[in-house]
């Protein structure tokens, strides 16, 4: 809509200076056959034979001055302020005055100078060329034409000087009004005109970081999935194939002397290849881990902690604190997860004989600690993660982080290790 005002603007003032180049190419000539017509009706009754050749003479010389005015102004700008422009006008006023001392009724033609004077002398000699015009007009209606003849008529000229001069400042200040605001309208078309393009410059920046933020969301996205799917795959595939192995590997070395035993060893595998099975399908499909398909958060880990302990022979301790709420199944998820990681570290590296999971709910705020007394280590001089031995304490970060939650790990060698992850507390939806 912006656009249409500004256009409307420009199309207004255009208008208006068109018109008045219009009147000024043509109107003087229009003036000038105006006034030699009536004058040379009116001759015999208000001319003296003098006026009538001075008449004759100057006329042709008006007509003369504006054709060469004109041609001149055609090369070039129109209405400046030049010294040819000058020039013209003060010669044209010095020729209006003198025939219009000849036939009042020429003021006709000495009326121009009231229209351009503004247009074609500096500010200041504007004023003065009006107010010359004003003594021509004067002259021409105080009743006997130039110079007058009684006191009446120097009377009737010095009212008539009085009023056109009134009426000259009255048309300078309007027209310095007009000028300004016609600079106005122009600078405000000209800041439209620099703000529409500088919007139109930044809706196409937009639309290019618009189209950048698209290809960046998807590429975060995709990466994102595919850190989400590494962090299941590992969580379930690899520590299901890890408690496999280690049961394939115990009967092994119980078949030959404990048959029932190594039987015992391969149920369990086979529970382990199922569940691991079931996890990755669910997984892939992105949903709840199947340990909270039926149960809530506690619960679910009060089996994992009892399975984990009778699966690897340490002793484990499942504790719940505050007031149990329904978690959303994102955090339940994550904090599941964790769980089941530090459970499998504790397994595999700590040598603990004692290990103790902690739920806390704490108003908006829930916070999962596991602690064992292993064998410990530095958390400082753990090296970076390579991808070949799980995601460790850098997926359980990563986890916690999704959710905008944190996980602080304490350890120190030969005095055990405890992980902790507080996540926000976001209630079942």
């Amino acid at each position: 809509m912006g656009t249409g005002r500004t256009g409307g603007n420009a199309a207004a003032v255009t208008t208006a200076e068109q018109g008045w180049e219009q009147f000024f190419r043509y109107g003087p000539y229009g003036l000038l056959g105006l006034a030699t017509v009536v004058s040379a009706m009116s001759a015999d009754l208000i001319m003296s034979r003098t006026g009538m050749y001075v008449a004759g003479v100057l006329v042709p010389v008006a007509l003369a001055l504006q054709l060469g005015w004109s041609r001149s102004r055609s090369r070039s700008r129109p209405g400046g302020r030049s010294r040819a422009a000058q020039l013209y006008f003060t010669v044209r006023t010095v020729v209006a005055f003198v025939l219009t001392w000849c036939n009042p009724f020429f003021s006709m033609f000495a009326l121009l100078g009231y229209f351009d004077a503004a247009r074609l002398l500096p500010k200041r000699a504007a004023r003065v060329g009006m107010l010359a015009t004003a003594v021509t007009m004067a002259g021409s209606q105080c009743g006997s034409g130039f110079p007058p003849d009684t006191l009446t008529n120097w009377t009737a000229f010095g009212i008539l000087l009085a009023l056109h001069s009134t009426l000259v400042l009255v048309f300078a200040q309007l027209d310095t009004r007009q000028a300004e605001h016609a600079r106005t309208q122009i600078d405000t078309i000209a800041e439209l005109e620099s703000a529409n393009a500088r919007l139109e410059q930044a809706l196409a920046e937009n639309a290019g970081l618009h189209a950048q933020l698209l290809v960046q969301a998807r590429e975060a996205g995709v990466a994102d999935e595919r850190s989400r799917l590494a962090a299941e795959i590992h969580d379930t595939i690899a520590q299901g194939l890890t408690g496999i192995i280690a049961q394939l590997q115990a009967v092994t070395s119980t078949a030959d002397s404990d048959p029932a035993l190594a039987r015992e060893h391969l149920d369990r595998a086979a529970a382990l290849a199922r569940h691991s099975l079931g996890e990755a399908r669910r997984s892939v499909r992105n949903l709840v881990p199947a340990a909270l398909a039926h149960d809530d958060l506690p619960e679910a880990l009060e089996k994992t902690v009892a399975s984990w302990a009778e699966r690897v022979g340490v002793r484990a301790e499942f504790t719940v604190t505050g007031t149990a709420e329904p978690l959303h199944d994102e955090v339940g998820a994550t904090l599941l997860r964790i769980a089941e990681e530090a459970l499998a570290n504790a397994g595999r590296h700590s040598g603990a004989s004692r290990v103790g999971v902690t739920l806390s709910f704490m108003g908006d705020e829930v916070t999962l600690d596991v602690r064992d007394d292993g064998c410990g280590f530095d958390p400082v001089a753990l090296p970076p993660y390579r991808g070949t031995d799980g995601f460790g304490l850098s997926g359980m970060r990563a986890r916690a982080e999704r959710i905008a939650g944190a996980v602080v790990v304490e350890s120190e060698p030969g005095n055990g290790a405890a992980v902790s992850a507080r996540v926000p507390l976001v209630p079942h939806q």
